[in-house]
């Protein structure tokens, strides 16, 4: 099996299958961090496709140094904060979390689970608007892309220790909102 790296080569060099095998390593990734860090599923949607097109046009080689996971979410994220500035605002977190989040089912749940699937998803996505925005670009980039700590800590040219606190931060915040009855009724107050 191919490393990513060698498959942007390929298909760099013609090799048409290559994409088609790294864009289904990443695409599920890449777009929920992408929905997770907008809120937006729309526009995710659209930095997602400028992001793989990004990857298509640029001519420039793959650093060794940089992972190939790391560069394609350094694209996304360069991306939506682009777009961010166009819109003159930030906009704020609301989770898009839907049944990609809990992978492919393979019957549909009854009413009683879609129900305690919906409520799931909304004290997820309220505990996730809880956290500070730099906290939940890291937890959304290790849940959903995946990203070691030192690939987090360059995508977002911040030290590696600080990724690893906001990522504990992040990780203790969520614990407490999505296993405290109380702080959960907080949130969704």
């Amino acid at each position: 099996m191919d490393d990513d790296a060698a498959l942007l080569r390929r298909y760099r060099n013609g090799d048409a299958g290559a994409f088609g095998v790294l864009y289904e390593r990443h695409r599920l990734g890449l777009f929920r961090f992408l929905c997770g860090l907008c809120g937006d599923s729309a526009l995710a949607e659209e930095i997602f496709q400028e992001t793989w097109l990004s990857l298509i046009r640029s001519e420039s080689v793959l650093r060794e140094q940089v992972s190939f996971k790391t560069w394609l979410y350094q694209i996304a994220r360069n991306r939506l904060i682009d777009q961010w500035r166009k819109q003159g605002r930030r906009q704020g977190l609301q989770e898009v979390f839907d049944e990609q989040l809990h992978g492919e089912a393979s019957s549909e749940p009854g009413p009683e689970q879609q129900l305690s699937l919906s409520r799931d998803q909304a004290r997820l996505r309220a505990a996730l608007d809880e956290l500070p925005g730099e906290q939940r670009e890291v937890f959304l980039l290790r849940a959903h892309g995946d990203l070691e700590l030192a690939e987090i800590a360059e995508l977002t040219r911040t030290p590696a220790e600080t990724v690893k606190s906001r990522l504990r931060y992040a990780l203790q915040k969520l614990r407490r909102l999505l296993t405290d009855p109380a702080a959960a009724e907080e949130v969704s107050a």
